[in-house]
């Protein structure tokens, strides 16, 4: 896909994310509209997956850590055709396979279930020495939030998975700025970011996480790197395309009214 069809992708992630939160009455608008290039990216352009076959074993692995964002995870399985779109309008309901957090077992395509923050690149990470073990030739890939790097775990994932070169690994850092309680350098401050990275062992890009040509070349280059795991940290504006939930935290895990949902439509089209 050329970057203009995949910003037509994104903005109809954003479109679906925000109709099915407000439908829902809850969820995390901020990071699903945040990481909805991300996700458009993944399944239209980086992964080799199949939707008609979930289950195919030579299919790249996405851990989605940060499980709150998976409206737009969602948005883009459907668009991919993992599931009809109308499904979307079941998010957060009682016995829907689109829960809050995904789930494994709930829906063909979703490789692990999510929630406690900080884990998922510790299971990615074992996946991906799994893989190697194994002889096997596809990729795996994490996303992450950049609030969750406050979790001990997740530093204990990033010290294995340079032990064992992971060079099948490549994780994704949405970074945001924001949590549930503020900006993430008040409310535990990352930065440097990159050179902790560094120092662990790991080869680092940065990149502007709205830019698919930035997107696609980094994914490109970790591939090349053949004796350390990679991670992108990729800048990006919470509350993307939305003017009024931009670079706001409060909007972390609030769901708009009929009102607001009409408003942002409203932008996004």
């Amino acid at each position: 896909m050329t970057a203009q069809d995949l910003e037509k992708v994104a903005k109809n992630i954003r479109r679906e994310v925000i109709k099915a939160i407000a439908i829902a009455g809850s969820g995390h608008p901020a990071g699903s509209l945040g990481t909805a290039d991300l996700f458009a990216a993944f399944y239209f352009e980086i992964l080799n997956h199949n939707s008609q076959n979930p289950d195919w074993e030579e299919r790249d692995r996405l851990f989605v850590s940060n499980g709150h964002v998976c409206p737009a995870q969602y948005a883009a399985m459907a668009l991919a055709g993992y599931f009809p779109p109308r499904e979307l309008k079941t998010l957060r309901k009682l016995e829907s396979r689109l829960q809050g957090h995904p789930e494994r077992t709930k829906l063909p395509g979703i490789e692990s279930t999510s929630g406690p923050l900080g884990s998922g690149l510790g299971q990615a990470a074992g996946y991906a020495l799994g893989a190697k073990l194994d002889g096997k030739h596809f990729r795996v890939y994490c996303l992450t939030s950049d609030g969750e790097h406050d979790e001990g775990n997740h530093w204990e994932s990033v010290m294995f998975a340079s032990k064992h070169n992971l060079s099948n690994l490549t994780l994704f850092v949405d970074r945001n700025g924001i949590q549930i309680d503020g900006p993430t350098e008040e409310v535990m401050p990352l930065n440097p970011l990159k050179e902790k990275y560094q120092a662990f062992g790991w080869n680092v890009l940065e990149i502007d996480g709205h830019n698919f040509e930035q997107i696609i070349q980094a994914v490109r280059e970790a591939r090349f790197v053949y004796d350390a795991p990679t991670v992108i940290i990729a800048k990006t504006i919470p509350g993307k395309g939305v003017s009024f939930m931009e670079n706001n935290f409060i909007w972390h895990g609030k769901a708009p009214t009929s009102e607001e949902a009409e408003t942002a439509l409203l932008e996004l089209k």
